[in-house]
């Protein structure tokens, strides 16, 4: 979808860059490496190609049930979409770049949790706590009828709606790269540290038990919770803005003190997979 896809894409070259941290920290120059060119590749061939494809042929789905067809789309939005699909991996990448050069291996970890939190936050809240209702409901399979809220598949949608099933052959095209990506890259630096002795190198399985459960499944848990803070302070105030403005600032306190800090949940996950923080 446009709304989220700007933070996944930011997700993908934030965690990938994260997996390849042990290398990445002794690299000088961030945008002239290995890693950077696969992330690059990735966004560039299957990423934003992909976004563009929904956007053409599933237009209202793609824009969260605000266009009604691709007409309604002016051509600049379509090329901003293009290149932000781009430029907010290679942030992520960048960002997560500076923080492993300081050697903070946790905070290269908890950029791409948090990043993956923001979009299952829009996925499931959006701007109007519909987000859920706009995913799960596809115009072409319910006799072009338009979406209002209220309007839904339920269950429905993950197996009679044209959407899911190009999402899922496109999960096809993306699971190589994810899976050299996350697998590879954190193996590979595991090994190349002296201070992490062979039976502490993180298993193919071990890597991806850690990566994506955290991100398909904490991440998301954590954003329904954070969506249900911003639709319970709406519902007690009667306002909407409210519901924003009071509710993400107190799940993501609340949020920090119990799952983010060092040593706490999050803290224990991500240390699955760089294993050992360097000194400080």
């Amino acid at each position: 979808m446009v709304q989220v896809d700007i933070v996944w894409s930011y997700a993908f070259g934030a965690t990938f860059a994260a997996a390849a941290a042990r290398q990445l920290e002794k690299e000088d120059k961030p945008f002239n490496n290995k890693w950077f060119v696969f992330i690059l590749l990735f966004l560039s061939i299957f990423f934003a190609p992909s976004g563009l494809y929904l956007l053409w042929e599933h237009t209202q789905w793609e824009t969260m049930q605000v266009a009604t067809q691709f007409s309604d789309i002016p051509a600049w939005l379509v090329t901003l979409f293009a290149v932000t699909n781009i430029t907010q991996g290679i942030i992520g990448y960048w960002v997560t770049y500076k923080l492993v050069r300081k050697g903070n291996y946790y905070g290269a970890h908890a950029n791409w949790m948090v990043a993956w939190i923001i979009f299952w936050f829009i996925l499931v809240c959006g701007w109007d706590c519909t987000g859920w209702q706009r995913f799960l409901y596809d115009m072409s399979v319910n006799n072009g009828e338009l979406w209002a809220p209220g309007k839904y598949m339920g269950i429905s949608f993950f197996y009679a709606s044209r959407v899911w099933w190009t999402l899922v052959v496109m999960a096809v095209f993306f699971a190589p790269m994810l899976l050299y990506g996350y697998i590879n890259f954190t193996r590979e630096g595991a090994k190349m540290d002296a201070s992490i002795s062979a039976d502490k190198i993180p298993s193919v399985f071990w890597v991806l038990a850690f990566y994506f459960p955290t991100q398909w499944v904490v991440c998301l848990g954590l954003a329904i919770l954070a969506a249900l803070s911003v639709m319970g302070i709406r519902d007690l105030t009667g306002s909407m803005l409210l519901g924003y403005v009071i509710g993400i600032p107190a799940f993501s306190v609340v949020a920090y003190f119990l799952l983010f800090r060092r040593k706490m949940p999050m803290y224990w996950i991500a240390k699955q997979l760089f294993v050992k923080e360097p000194d400080k």
